[in-house]
């Protein structure tokens, strides 16, 4: 079956909106009583990440409620409990919200990794600072498609990579736009497609630095308040740094043509870096 025939076969006959296809086929339906969210997953291999995942942290607050799902189908599908139709990245004002979804990040690391350890190898510090160089090596490739300079990347490849802690139960992209919000205030994280276990500071970081840049300081700040920890600014720096040029790296990859709606990133990485190499002058 296609994801919209499956997505109106659930709702028996109510109203089905489709919400996203950018990955998987994710669908608001209407049913006798209640809002659900469909998803149809685009491979096996992704269903079983994300069921492993949410199986480990059923239960926890800020965790997707599984209502049915169909792990053999041909796609398979999943049904959740609607979180929401907001998010962060659409009420960057709701500072409140803000706070609650640092405290719900906190809780997930606090989990016991055990959990999750059948997800894959994970992260670690070593393979962090590996992979900080390497893809600052990778982006080089890009860089005129880009429209960075070679000064910028030399410089990022002189940083020293962020430190980074003991592994524990991770998201891994915990950005706004995954932070669903719904009426009475009650906000949920949802895409656990890619969770493993990773250092807590890949998370809190990825999340900080895409509410700067969605949410603004105001945001950022509440959201670090509610997670109940703070890293030193030039930690900071350079795991900002790190996720920009990832994100760079995954659109000069996977994107042709004009690359003008990348110029935020482009900043966020300038900055960093200049704050960097000043810091480490100083």
């Amino acid at each position: 079956m296609q994801p919209a025939e499956i997505a109106k076969a659930i709702a028996k006959g109510g109203n089905v909106q489709a919400i996203s296809d950018r990955t998987n086929f994710v669908f608001r339906v209407w049913r006798e009583h209640e809002t659900a969210i469909v998803k149809v997953y685009s491979s096996l291999g992704r269903e079983r990440r994300e069921r492993r995942a949410l199986e480990a942290l059923a239960g926890m607050q800020g965790v997707p409620r599984v209502l049915g799902r169909k792990s053999d189908a041909d796609p398979p599908w999943v049904v959740f409990a609607d979180a929401g139709s907001w998010n962060l990245a659409t009420l960057t004002g709701n500072l409140v919200a803000a706070r609650r979804a640092g405290e719900i990040l906190r809780g997930i690391h606090e989990a016991s990794p055990g959990d999750l350890s059948n997800l894959a190898a994970g992260m670690d510090s070593h393979s962090i600072g590996v992979d900080f160089i390497a893809s600052f090596q990778r982006l080089g490739r890009y860089r005129r498609k880009l429209g960075i300079s070679q000064d910028l990347l030399d410089v990022a490849m002189e940083t020293e990579p962020p430190s980074a802690g003991e592994p524990r139960t991770a998201h891994t992209r915990p950005g706004p736009e995954s932070f669903i919000v719904a009426e009475n205030g009650e906000v949920t994280l949802v895409g656990w497609g890619w969770a493993t276990l990773a250092p807590p500071e890949w998370d809190f970081t990825y999340a900080l630095w895409r509410a700067h840049l969605v949410m603004g300081a105001a945001g950022a700040d509440a959201f670090a308040e509610g997670y109940g920890r703070t890293l030193g600014a030039d930690e900071l720096r350079r795991w900002f740094a790190y996720h920009a040029g990832q994100a760079l790296l995954t659109e000069a990859e996977t994107q042709e043509g004009r690359l003008d709606y990348l110029r935020d990133l482009i900043v966020s990485l300038e900055e960093s870096l200049a704050n960097t190499r000043l810091t480490s002058l100083g």
